[in-house]
């Protein structure tokens, strides 16, 4: 049965095309280059919301159709299987809780219940059953990331292909914003989100193929920082000069108009450009602190929520404002909500929403991947998926300490800034695509060998 939006018949060509151009990329290229290509290909490229609904199984789509591709490529064409549980210290614990947490949430949520009419149905083993295949798919690229991707060539491997397909994405975002978002509906036969919500300061945000302009803008805030590390330790890519890729990228990451991704693309130049690489390990252990900290401050009514919407009011404009204001309403709702099954969560079908008590309707929107995560699997879930992308940051300022290679501190550096600024945009986002599990995994797994090479440690005591 197909499900989700009606895509046109080349929807569902290009959806069921991808894996068998994926595994020609792995039969060419190598497991490290092929797979950054599959996965940002996959999100570059494929319809949105366009799936294919198997018994038992997850609906095959945009964000889990490149990561089949991606096991199928690591496992049957190169011939190496993936490493889910091997893993020993904390990444072991953490590995098997995200994995198995499912399944304590389906046994505490057995209850269904009706609200203004709306019935809202209990959970089964069937839905923790495909709750474990969702999570195992969507936590893959980071474990393919640590074991694949452990030295500095695959570092800078995965910041040129990231800053090349950044570079190459300008194009058709330049054509969305001068005529509007369209490209989606010309393609596949339908635009994938709400329209208005793509008008910015007289003009619109570029949409593409990613499904929201907020994707593409940080998209382009990422591409921007790696372009800026690339420049900073001297790893050029042949005709694109750096400082030109520099300032090029800016000017696109403006022109997507979305004011979180800008003040991330902007400090990213900042910290990497001028900055030492001490500062910046400074700056991203205190941006996934605030992170992993920011649920528990919110529930105790503690973190400044009235005081940031004030000085957005005052810098940023009243819309900015209240912009943010609607989504600390829906934050306080939806945290009233899952303090009711604070540890484990709701679980899924709709039981983390908020529902009026005499229509049924839902009065809630779910905008933050963190509120997603706390409503569906708890605080435990929150802050073990919040505690693997820290630890890849925590790891790599230990990896700098031991290294003697002054580039290889200041692209750990660099990258740990990233993944913090990964780690923030879920607050009030949930952008925590497959792509971006494999950038915080490639940062765990060069940390790990640089560790492990400093000890003289075969690397198969660290993580196998």
């Amino acid at each position: 049965m197909i499900k989700g939006h009606m895509g046109n018949t080349l929807a569902y060509i290009i959806l069921f095309l991808f894996p068998i151009v994926s595994i020609r990329l792995y039969q060419k290229k190598t497991i490290q280059e092929a797979t950054l290509w599959v996965v940002l290909g996959g999100f570059m490229l494929l319809a949105v919301k366009t799936e294919v609904d198997f018994p038992l199984i997850p609906p095959i789509g945009k964000h889990s159709m490149p990561v089949l591709s991606m096991i199928i490529g690591c496992w049957f064409i190169k011939g190496k299987s993936i490493n889910y549980f091997k893993h020993k210290s904390m990444l072991s614990f953490l590995s098997i809780f995200i994995l198995f947490l499912p399944f304590i949430t389906t046994e505490l949520n057995t209850d269904s219940f009706v609200i203004g009419g709306h019935w809202v149905p209990a959970l089964t083993h069937h839905d923790a059953l495909s709750a474990i295949i969702n999570k195992f798919l969507f936590i893959t690229p980071f474990f393919i990331g640590v074991q694949f991707f452990r030295h500095y060539k695959d570092q800078i491997l995965m910041f040129k292909i990231l800053m090349i397909a950044g570079l190459w994405y300008s194009i058709p975002i330049i054509y969305e914003v001068r005529m509007s978002p369209q490209l989606h509906s010309a393609f596949y036969g339908y635009f994938p989100h709400s329209f208005l919500q793509q008008r910015r300061m007289g003009g619109f945000r570029p949409v593409v193929f990613m499904g929201h302009g907020l994707w593409v803008a940080f998209f382009i805030a990422c591409a921007l920082t790696v372009a800026v590390t690339l420049q900073r330790i001297g790893e050029g890519v042949r005709r694109f000069p750096a400082v030109m890729v520099n300032y090029f990228l800016l000017t696109i990451l403006l022109l997507c108009k979305s004011m979180a991704s800008i003040m991330y693309g902007l400090f990213s130049f900042f910290m990497i450009s001028k900055m030492s690489y001490q500062a910046q390990f400074r700056a991203a252990i205190l941006l996934a602190i605030l992170a992993i900290i920011y649920p528990t401050l919110s529930i105790i009514k503690v973190f400044p929520h009235q005081a940031i919407s004030e000085i957005a009011d005052t810098y940023m404009g009243p819309e900015r404002a209240e912009s943010l204001n609607f989504r600390f309403k829906n934050e306080d709702l939806l945290l009233e909500h899952g303090r009711e099954r604070f540890f484990f969560g709701w679980g899924g079908w709709g039981r983390n929403r908020v529902y009026d008590e005499e229509t049924g309707k839902d009065k809630t929107i779910t905008d933050g991947r963190w509120i997603i995560t706390f409503g569906t699997s708890g605080w435990i879930g929150f802050m073990v998926e919040f505690l693997m992308m820290a630890l890849a940051i925590f790891r790599a300022k230990k990896a700098a300490l031991l290294s003697k290679d002054n580039k290889q501190k200041r692209l750990l550096a660099a990258h740990a800034l990233l993944v913090s600024i990964i780690m923030i945009d879920q607050l009030p986002n949930a952008s925590l695509e497959p792509w971006l599990w494999l950038v915080v995994g490639v940062l765990l797994g060069c940390s790990e060998q640089v560790i492990a090479d400093s000890k003289g440690q075969n690397t198969a005591t660290i993580l196998y």
